[in-house]
Parts: structure tokens; C-alpha cells; sequence
């Protein structure tokens, strides 16, 4: 079972192409399972479009659920089409969040922390001028972030664990107890985590957990999925055969993906 649970299309204002685009991609990498999973809009803004060149307008998110529901009518019995989103995540909107996915039939939400301390994860300029301690702080609270999003119930998949390396590689040496803390509340939550391939696209040059923090997730009981955080058709299943094998050679035996919210369990 081949299967991508995460994927974006044009309306974040940031990947290109078609859902349909993406759907045929998956079929022509050989995939029975493909997830659309674009950028939630801004639903904590009073903007309709708060972000454009980041996620949709939320009068474009109802547009979105029904086209990928057509698209699943349609492909149905080539590919099974699976209803996602990525989620950011803020602590101070869950409730509307929450209020917004409740309408809709998703097969699973991904949540993903973006911001840390006000500050896009991806802005390497958030390290300058920063001493050891300031280091270990800005990665706490990052973590910090990642352990409430397991533990509010919202997602049944976190988007990206170690993302913060993206553009600042150093970023995986600050040491800090806090990323195992964060393992095993996710290992007790039971939300899967993702091998997300995107990180090969950045500075770090690598996926996304890196392979010490998939060993110490299999310690804690974490659940992992696949995603290859494409935002160009031709990177649908970009790497799958190399996690997991990778998967295997560290001790997993399986992985997991969603449907209607219900863990699917494939061997490795």
C-alpha cells in the first residue's frame, strides 16, 4: 500500500497546479492512497484572506472541501482520494478551529506549528544575535507548542516535528530534554507524526524528522505517516521507497494513514 497523505495545489498562493494535477501524479507514482491536504485559511483573522501568499481565503475553504469531495467521486476505483488540511496551529483560536473542521467530512487534519514566539519557524533571522541560552528557549517553546498541539484532540497527524531546521541546520544540535518530553506526550496522545520529505528541499538538506528523533519516537510508541509536503505534482511520493526502508532499518514494523479519522495500519 503506497500511499501521500500530504499535498498542496495553488489556492495557498504558494504551490502550483490543480488538485487534479496532484491526483494523477499519485496514480502515475503508483499510489493507491493520495491525500489532499492544503493551508487552512486564517480562521482566527478578521481578514477574509488574511495571508495570500501563504494559505486560502476563508471564503475559499468550502470551494476546496467540495472540489476534492467531486474529485473523490470521480477517481474512485484508481485512486482512493482522501479529505485533509493542514492546520496551523495557535493555542489562542483552537476553539474556532475546531468550530470551522467540525463541518466538514475530513479523513484527517494535520497540524503543524508555523509560528514560534511570533516568529515564522522559518526565518533564519529569528537566530542572530542569540546566545546558548536564548538557543534552548527558542527551541523549548517550539516543542512547547508541538506537545499542546498532540494534546488538544484537533489532528490525528503533526505536520513537520524538527522544521525549525529548515533554514538553520544548527537547529538539530541545540540539546534540550524537551524534544523527548514532546515524543512521549505525542506517543500518549496517539497522533501519528509524519516522515515529511520537504526537507530535502531546504538548507538542512534532509527529511524532516531527522532519523534520531524517528528512533526516539519508535522508543515512545509514536505512530509515523507519510508526507511529502508536495507544492509541485512531481513531488508526490517523492522518496517513499527511501523511508521506508529507512522505517524498517530502524525497528518499525508499520505506518499509518487516515480514513474518516480511523488509523489504517500498513506493514512495512
Amino acid at each position: 500500500m503506497k500511499f501521500d497523505l500530504h499535498t498542496h495545489h495553488e489556492r495557498c498562493g504558494h504551490a502550483q497546479d490543480t488538485i487534479r494535477d496532484y491526483i494523477e501524479a499519485a496514480i502515475a507514482a503508483g499510489l493507491q492512497v493520495i491525500g489532499i491536504s492544503d493551508h487552512s485559511p486564517y480562521f482566527g483573522s478578521s481578514e477574509d484572506h488574511a495571508q495570500p501568499a501563504i494559505a486560502m481565503a476563508k471564503s475559499e475553504f468550502p470551494r476546496y472541501i467540495e472540489e476534492v469531495l467531486q474529485l473523490k467521486q470521480a477517481y474512485a476505483g484508481k485512486i482512493n482520494v482522501l479529505l485533509g488540511v493542514e492546520s496551523d496551529y495557535f493555542p489562542e483560536h483552537v476553539e474556532i478551529y475546531k468550530q470551522e473542521y467540525a463541518k466538514y467530512p475530513f479523513d484527517y487534519i494535520i497540524g503543524s506549528v508555523h509560528l514560534s514566539g511570533g516568529v515564522s519557524i522559518f526565518n533564519r533571522n529569528r537566530w542572530k544575535k542569540l546566545n546558548e541560552t536564548e538557543h534552548v528557549e527558542h527551541k523549548e517553546e517550539y516543542y512547547r507548542l508541538i506537545a499542546e498541539s498532540a494534546r488538544s484532540g484537533m489532528f490525528q497527524i503533526l505536520g513537520h516535528i524538527d522544521a525549525m531546521k529548515g533554514f538553520y541546520p544548527a537547529f538539530t544540535d541545540i540539546a534540550t530534554p524537551k524534544v523527548d518530553e514532546t515524543l512521549k506526550i505525542i506517543g500518549e496522545s496517539g497522533v501519528a507524526i509524519e516522515i515529511n520529505t520537504s526537507g530535502k528541499t531546504k538548507d538542512v538538506g534532509g527529511w524532516y524528522p531527522s532519523h534520531d528523533i524517528l528512533e526516539r519516537a519508535l522508543h515512545y510508541g509514536v505512530e509515523v505517516t507519510f508526507g511529502s509536503d508536495a507544492h509541485v505534482p512531481s513531488r508526490v511520493a517523492d522518496d517513499w521507497e527511501e523511508v521506508q526502508k529507512t522505517l524498517k532499518e530502524i525497528g518499525f514494523q508499520h505506518w499509518v494513514y487516515f480514513e474518516n479519522k480511523q488509523k489504517q495500519i500498513v506493514a512495512l
